[in-house]
């Protein structure tokens, strides 16, 4: 059903179970994984630095998939977290993107972040939320 999953990550706690589940996915439809990392154009700070932490966020992630014989593979790019999601489903691929939201409370839990949130307005594939 599924043959390329993609799963967009932060490094953050609530992607971490965002990416274990794509893994857990794309295991049991033997599927490839394409983790992606995007670099915020609009942060200010030592590009090297945000690409070396990308670098480690994607690697990470594909040795925890490679663990479970799970074909992974990876794409960094600079761009916008929030508005390039469909150019980048659209370019791989994808028919199937899994997304972590926040995990908030109370009135916050109406919101689920402005990335998952735009994700599913703007891909034309299914997106799978994981909180």
């Amino acid at each position: 059903m599924f043959k390329t999953i993609m799963v967009p990550t932060d490094g953050s706690k609530n992607a971490q179970k965002a990416e274990d589940v794509a893994i857990s996915i794309a295991r049991n439809f033997q599927a490839i994984l394409m983790v992606v990392h995007i670099i915020d154009e609009k942060l200010i700070y030592p590009f090297e630095v945000l690409e070396e932490d990308g670098k480690k966020i994607l690697e990470r992630v594909t040795l925890k998939g490679k663990d479970q014989g799970v074909d992974i593979q990876q794409v960094l790019i600079v761009g916008n977290p929030t508005h390039d999601m469909a150019k980048i489903v659209e370019k791989t691929g994808a028919d199937l993107v899994v997304i972590g939201t926040h995990g908030k409370s109370g009135l916050q839990k109406l919101l689920m972040g402005s990335v998952a949130e735009n994700t599913i307005k703007t891909v034309k594939i299914p997106v799978l939320l994981v909180k």
